[in-house]
């Protein structure tokens, strides 16, 4: 995975960007009704029910909008909220307040939305040793704060991008060559540039798993659209080599049975791509 210092990089661009793309030159709005001196107070109140999930990401929006706004949390990150929770309140130049209220909502009401999802599919995993992964499978330009939420949610993090861990998927193996050439090919370009990445290697069939335990060196095997049975079969195969995920349109219904089948990982693209935003508002206090 990344580094701290660089999800925290990935973390500013999107709030510098989202600023950007937002209030461009000037929330003309606040600044023709508000004075620049107002002082306001607002609270963030929940609509919905699930597991809130971006208040430490809104205070980083807040500081980076106006350092001088004051955020008293009453509800951290991860908990479970109901309809009329307030999670916080933030207080400061009314202007300052309106100015990241758009960021500081689109953000927790996706996070909000993901890790509540997480939450659910970990829930579903309880007394097996399966633990639930997240994919590239998210919205361009905010993956930081999906895969954040994911965290917050119970889950795990994938990879981040395609640069911090080799992935041989099927597309790959068929322009290598087949399995061997594509990891073949793999470990010594790995070498020759000086890369320590793990290795996964999505695998189509059970003779496919075969030929990659013939390989040293592959961190996990994605054993990718099997059924029940061949997914018990190839945990079987596969033993302690190395780690074992299924994937391929794994749902609520379906999870509980291919942990059963004794994989360490189940990843899910619907956790970033298929959820409904939590109803969040942020009101002032008179």
């Amino acid at each position: 995975m990344i580094s701290k210092e660089q999800f925290e990089k990935e973390l500013d661009i999107i709030i510098t960007n989202a600023i950007r793309e937002d209030v461009g030159s000037g929330d003309y709005t606040s600044l023709a009704c508000i004075p620049a001196d107002a002082q306001g107070k607002a609270k963030l109140l929940v609509k919905d029910e699930g597991v809130i999930a971006g208040v430490e990401f809104a205070k980083m929006v807040f500081n980076y909008v106006d350092s001088d706004l004051k955020v008293e949390t009453l509800i951290n990150d991860g908990s479970e909220v109901k309809y009329g929770d307030i999670v916080f309140f933030v207080s400061g130049k009314s202007q300052s307040i309106l100015k990241a209220e758009r960021l500081v909502l689109n953000a927790m009401q996706r996070m909000s939305a993901i890790a509540t999802k997480t939450k659910g599919y970990v829930d579903l995993l309880k007394g097996t040793k399966t633990k639930i992964l997240d994919t590239r499978k998210t919205t361009p330009g905010i993956r930081a704060i999906e895969k954040w939420a994911v965290k917050i949610g119970g889950g795990e993090n994938h990879r981040f991008a395609l640069y911090d861990m080799v992935m041989i998927k099927d597309n790959h193996i068929d322009f290598a060559g087949g399995v061997t050439q594509a990891i073949t090919k793999t470990k010594k370009y790995l070498a020759e540039n000086g890369l320590d990445i793990k290795i996964i290697v999505e695998a189509r069939s059970l003779a496919e798993i075969e030929e990659i335990l013939q390989n040293k060196g592959v961190y996990r095997i994605l054993i990718d659209n099997f059924n029940y049975d061949d997914t018990r079969k190839a945990v079987a195969l596969i033993g302690n080599q190395c780690l074992t995920e299924s994937s391929g349109g794994i749902n609520e219904k379906t999870i509980r049975k291919y942990a059963e089948c004794g994989v360490d990982f189940i990843s899910s693209g619907a956790l970033t791509h298929s959820v409904y935003n939590m109803d969040l508002s942020l009101k002032a206090v008179e």
